[in-house]
């Protein structure tokens, strides 16, 4: 075990399974205190079960700001206080803007905007008690390059990378950093809804390989090392940084 982040207490949404729990793993082995919340029962309990002790799990709607603001009071009560917020939980549709209705809209930009601003509002208190902290947020290539049947994504992915350097600005003189990573294709589940608006895996595929210089997506083991960098005291000089991981695409 290593202790990068030994001591610090961490709160994450979106944790069940991908990206997520591959952070969780990774924050745990560094020696951090994990905090979970996720709308997946079954499978957080089962990540926050599989890493032991360090780890404990909270039910939360992140369409919720009521359901937010008790993950984050409850969580930083669990943890003994809060030094690091990952705004990670996500949604994907895809479709032609043409055929997109506005409940899926407003769903995208519910959990992957709206969310990030009720953890953060919440998680602000708790953060200047401890001297300072750190908010990562989880956003994604397509909020800086679109592509066909993004439109709603990308806007949604868009708007976190806006809010996460204007908030930068906002919670600097507290000590409080607050950086968004940008992932490209990453190989989880989580892209589905795009894979099937592309024709599917095959297709999906030759497109990655056309599009990525690296030829290939990327897989969770490969983004989490970014989430422990930016929790950790080695980003302390860091802050409104939207950090890129896609294999080369946006250039």
């Amino acid at each position: 075990m290593g202790e990068r982040l030994k001591g610090k207490r961490i709160i994450i949404t979106g944790a069940a399974t991908g990206i997520g729990k591959e952070a969780v793993k990774q924050f745990v082995a560094e020696g951090a205190k994990v905090v979970i919340g996720d709308i997946n029962d079954k499978d957080a309990a089962a990540t926050a079960k599989e890493f032991g002790s360090a780890v404990h799990f909270i039910h939360c709607d992140v369409t919720s700001e009521d359901s937010v603001k008790a993950l984050i009071d409850d969580g930083a009560k669990w943890l003994g206080g809060l030094d690091v917020l990952c705004n990670n939980a996500g949604l994907q549709h895809s479709g032609k803007v043409t055929d997109f209705d506005q409940k899926r809209w407003d769903a995208l930009m519910a959990v992957n905007v709206r969310a990030h601003f009720f953890a953060s509002k919440y998680a602000v208190a708790h953060m200047r008690k401890a001297g300072g902290g750190s908010i990562i947020n989880t956003a994604s290539l397509a909020g800086q390059r679109g592509g066909p049947g993004m439109t709603a994504y990308s806007a949604s992915k868009g708007a976190v990378i806006a809010f996460t350097t204007a908030l930068a600005m906002e919670l600097a003189g507290d000590r409080i950093r607050v950086n968004v990573i940008c992932p490209g294709w990453v190989d989880t589940p989580f892209n589905n809804p795009a894979i099937a608006f592309m024709g599917g895996r095959e297709a999906q595929e030759r497109a990655v390989k056309a599009i990525v210089p690296l030829g290939r997506q990327g897989v969770p083991t490969e983004i989490a090392p970014m989430f422990v960098y930016l929790a950790s005291n080695e980003s302390s000089y860091m802050t409104a940084q939207a950090i890129t991981i896609d294999g080369g695409v946006y250039n």
